[in-house]
């Protein structure tokens, strides 16, 4: 059985809606895990089973607080419901919950947070930053370091000793540089600045006239500096389009990007003393998993290169959600073997989505 989640397609496992077919017996030794991702523009919610076979979905909309608390607070409890509805089991049956969610960053989150995720009524339950279960999501290991492009960036590493760090998430003022939202604007401004003379001539000046529906840059100059109109998240997928056709100054953008986040990705090796560990950086996010990875990924690898020779380089294939599952079997010390692996890649591959862009 297969369902579609915000243009994904996850495999739903052998009980998958028909779970009251199983033995009472069965169902009575299963145990069972509820992983949650809440992002800005989405939230996934997935109850499986010990064997990692998914049998519960939900989804709803924003599960970031920071874009507003009872906004997030009820789509996260709706994608809850929806998958506990599906697997047919009570919140009594989830040995371990885990709630990954955009804007868990710091003890001022935290204090908003506890309580609302208390209230769903898990006796056993964890709150992490969403970049821990992408990071969770992608290695095996229990140390590594992930980098985030997605609308915004973010980075964030463990050692083996258990000790972490978190680098960026808050913003271009706060040092970070890029995601969707900030791609498409330096998109924007590279069209307005060829057509000043202040730049050189690209094709993204054609690619963004087109997607906007303008004739010349001029009259787009105008109308969104007469209307403050906001500039689409979508123009950064052009980027990709014009560095296919050799533009130099999409892949410079798309250069700057990957050593920004290679920046962040050094200092979290170097803050954790890793240099000489062993462990892979995994890339999530839109930008790094729907578009062609050369344009940026290599340049991720000099930098962290530099540090950690150790240091391997991989693109999420799994969806973020399957990381708050991991780390919700980790919460009850079962040992995980490769099978559950397999049956979690095989339920919620991010290989069987779409390839239209989506900002996540």
């Amino acid at each position: 059985m297969q369902q579609r989640l915000g243009g994904r397609v996850v495999s739903i496992g052998k009980w998958g809606g028909l779970q009251n077919q199983a033995s009472t017996w069965e169902r009575y030794y299963l145990t069972y895990y509820l992983g949650v991702d809440g992002g800005g523009s989405k939230t996934i919610a997935v109850v499986s089973d010990e064997a990692g076979r998914v049998i519960g979905v939900g989804e709803s909309g924003c599960g970031n607080h920071q874009i507003g608390v009872e906004l997030a607070r009820g789509n996260i409890q709706s994608a809850v419901i929806q998958a506990l509805r599906q697997a047919e089991v009570n919140k009594e049956d989830i040995a371990y919950a885990v709630f990954g969610l955009a804007g868990a960053d710091r003890e001022a989150d935290f204090q908003v947070l506890r309580p609302m995720i208390a209230k769903l009524g898990f006796e056993n339950h964890d709150i992490v930053c969403d970049t821990v279960i992408g990071l969770r999501a992608g290695t095996k290991q229990s140390d590594g370091v992930v980098v985030i492009c997605g609308s915004g960036t973010n980075s964030f590493g463990v050692n083996r000793q258990g000790e972490s760090v978190q680098c960026g998430g808050f913003g271009y003022a706060f040092g970070d540089f890029g995601g969707g939202s900030g791609l498409a604007v330096e998109v924007f401004r590279s069209v307005i600045r060829s057509w000043e003379g202040r730049e050189q001539e690209t094709l993204l000046t054609g690619l963004t006239l087109q997607m906007l529906g303008y004739d010349s840059v001029e009259p787009m100059y105008n109308d969104y500096l007469d209307h403050g109109k906001t500039i689409p998240h979508l123009l950064a997928k052009l980027l990709f389009e014009a560095a296919g056709g050799g533009d130099v100054v999409a892949k410079g953008i798309l250069q700057r990007q990957g050593e920004e986040l290679g920046k962040a990705a050094s200092a979290i090796i170097r803050k954790l003393s890793m240099q000489s560990d062993v462990f892979d950086l995994v890339m999530v996010g839109s930008v790094l998993t729907r578009g062609d990875s050369r344009y940026i990924a290599p340049f991720i690898e000099r930098q962290v290169q530099k540090e950690a020779a150790g240091c391997s380089l991989t693109v999420l294939a799994m969806e973020p959600v399957a990381g708050a599952i991991l780390l919700a079997m980790d919460k009850t010390e079962m040992t995980i073997e490769e099978s559950v692996y397999a049956c979690l890649h095989e339920c919620l591959s991010v290989k069987e989505a779409p390839v239209e862009w989506a900002l996540d």
